[in-house]
């Protein structure tokens, strides 16, 4: 096309968009800063104050501190008063980035920033070799998903999220044998093994290191229903073992995802309960246009979740495999009747839950 062929009101329109794409990228290492040295959190407990004194609330370099306040001053995030100086971080901002605001700190998310870039060039090589980047190679990556889900189960997991499953609260009270499969340090595990000692609570993960803090968490709180093991969990050979199975975020990063929703299938006693958490969205991108959080989610799916499937020759369904595509698989692994449920606010999650008849 030629120039004059161009909408160049469109063409502004674009390039003021990627300029907006590119501040937020910087904006979101600030945010990381802003998280990892408290600084949300101290500016959320004072009035507005000068950069010398949020310093040194925060036990921080003053010229360190008066840039990253620059940064969040123009994006956006911080208010400030040129008469005299001051800066003041609003209530209605504290609560999107505030250690506080548990679940709804938004800024745990900015933490991943930094950890895709540092694989960004191998999984560019991949794009053209194909393969994948193997879980080895994100050093932080179960460290950042055990500091979000943990934020998350604290707060959600015992009140909101099992009394999704009509009937289950009941049946842990009593006692029942339960498994967590792909489940990183364990944090969920522990939390229901303490709410619920009738019951016994088993955690499945490929991780010797995640395994450990699962292990060490439950030592240090006194459990004695809860256990972990090191386990490819699509190479689980048993059957008819748990009276429940969750998984919580993990089936989408499977090398073999069929292969594991067939263990569960067979792992679950009859009348067992299935109860899946994973991300919310459609299988066919033209419904995902409006969503949200499509452009990071599929940004994400690239840098992590498919590739480290792919590295394992695996079928590399992606972070956004989509509501159509669990129901199938879950139904070729023989559950025929799958319930979809979300929750208000939660716009991360579909809430699945099977039975095997």
């Amino acid at each position: 096309m030629t120039t004059a062929e161009l909408d160049m009101a469109k063409a502004e329109a674009f390039a003021g968009h990627i300029v907006g794409i590119l501040n937020g990228g910087m904006l979101s290492l600030m945010l990381g800063i802003g998280h990892r040295t408290r600084l949300f959190d101290t500016m959320a407990e004072m009035p507005p104050s000068t950069s010398d004194e949020i310093a040194k609330a925060s036990g921080l370099n003053e010229r360190y501190v008066r840039e990253w306040l620059g940064a969040m001053v123009t994006g956006g995030i911080v208010e400030y008063d040129p008469s005299d100086q001051t800066y003041h971080l609003p209530g209605e901002h504290a609560g999107s980035l505030t250690r506080a605001a548990g679940p709804g700190n938004l800024c745990t998310i900015s933490d991943f920033l930094p950890e895709m870039a540092a694989v960004r060039d191998q999984v560019a090589d991949c794009f053209e070799n194909g393969g994948g980047v193997p879980y080895s190679e994100f050093e932080n990556f179960q460290a950042l998903m055990a500091q979000m889900s943990r934020e998350v189960n604290d707060a959600t997991l015992i009140e909101g999220t099992l009394t999704l499953v009509p009937g289950l609260i009941e049946k842990l009270e009593q006692g029942i044998d339960v498994a967590d499969l792909g489940c990183g340090q364990g944090h969920a595990i522990n939390l229901m093994a303490k709410h619920f000692p009738n019951s016994r609570f088993t955690g499945y993960d490929f991780s010797d290191e995640g395994v450990a803090a699962g292990r060490a968490e439950a030592k240090e709180m006194g459990l004695t229903n809860a256990s972990f093991e090191v386990m490819d969990i699509a190479e689980l050979g048993e059957s008819e073992k748990f009276d429940v199975i969750t998984v919580f975020d993990a089936i989408h990063d499977q090398a073999k995802p069929r292969q594991v929703l067939e263990n569960i299938y067979k792992l679950l006693k009859p009348g067992g309960i299935f109860f899946c958490v994973d991300i919310q969205g459609s299988s066919h991108l033209h419904e995902n246009t409006e969503h949200p959080l499509a452009p990071m989610l599929y940004s994400i799916s690239t840098l992590h979740c498919m590739t480290v499937s792919l590295a394992l020759d695996g079928e590399g369904l992606g972070t956004m495999w989509g509501e159509q595509k669990a129901k199938e698989l879950m139904g070729d692994a023989g559950f025929r009747e799958i319930e979809v449920k979300q929750v208000d606010g939660d716009v991360f999650n579909n809430y699945y839950i099977a039975q095997k008849l």
